[in-house]
């Protein structure tokens, strides 16, 4: 929740997770999120109020298979026989995959002209977990918490019985997730500051003016970059 540095020049310190798994995503999603929450990013730390640190206990995934039925093996031959093969292919009857993330984060922030600290995370450990099954040969089965339910080859397949319909759960107003879509808007003093001449500002600095041969008289001349009207004209009406 970076509420507490929204609004402010804020520099994401990223020193401490470099070496970690998936680093420039991890880095990426953090600044995404910062600005979701109303921080000012800004590229150097100069130029930054607050300093946000972030570091990883651990960013990994574990990964485990087990095997029903007859791995594959090599027969061992004393003399090699033409057409008989030396090796026995996999028979399995069941397969399982495991595969188990675990992402342990923290961070905190501080004032960097003072040195004080302002607000702290604690640590944040999140797992997640993902199963795959296969049955003589048919799969894969899908669970875990990064699905929805149970998934057979990709696709969703609910039981009414033994699975019921959970109630998807409503985020609260004043968190935004990195992975919804969000619109945001910029304060109308800011947009002020970094807006562009308007058009006849524009059109006025194009012109200019040259002296003709005869004294007294003067010519307006419009290079061929001059701004576009601020007006168009209306469409014709068509006739009753």
């Amino acid at each position: 929740d970076f509420r507490a540095v929204a609004g402010k020049r804020v520099f994401l310190d990223s020193t401490y997770i470099k070496t970690a798994l998936d680093a420039n995503y991890l880095i990426s999603s953090l600044r995404q999120h910062m600005l979701a929450g109303g921080c000012i990013l800004m590229d150097k730390r100069d130029e930054a109020d607050y300093i946000v640190e972030v570091r990883t206990g651990v960013v990994g995934t574990d990964r485990r298979e087990l095997l029903f039925g007859v791995p594959a093996t090599n027969v061992p031959q004393v003399i090699p026989v033409p057409g008989v093969p030396s090796s026995i292919p996999e028979l399995p009857l069941a397969t399982k995959t495991e595969q188990r993330a675990v992402a342990k984060i923290a961070v905190f922030a501080y004032n960097r002209r003072t040195g004080r600290p302002v607000w702290q995370s604690g640590v944040v450990p999140i797992e997640s977990t993902a199963k795959d099954i296969w049955v003589l040969g048919a799969g894969p089965f899908q669970r875990g918490s990064i699905y929805d339910g149970t998934n057979f080859a990709g696709k969703k397949i609910r039981i009414p019985l033994l699975q019921p319909r959970k109630k998807k759960e409503q985020a609260k107003p004043s968190e935004i997730s990195v992975t919804q879509q969000a619109f945001f808007t910029e304060p109308k003093e800011l947009l002020a500051e970094h807006a562009e001449p308007s058009k006849p500002a524009r059109r006025q600095e194009l012109q200019t003016t040259e002296q003709d041969e005869s004294p007294g008289r003067s010519r307006g001349v419009i290079h061929a970059g001059h701004a576009a009207p601020d007006e168009l004209p209306e469409p014709p009406r068509p006739n009753k």
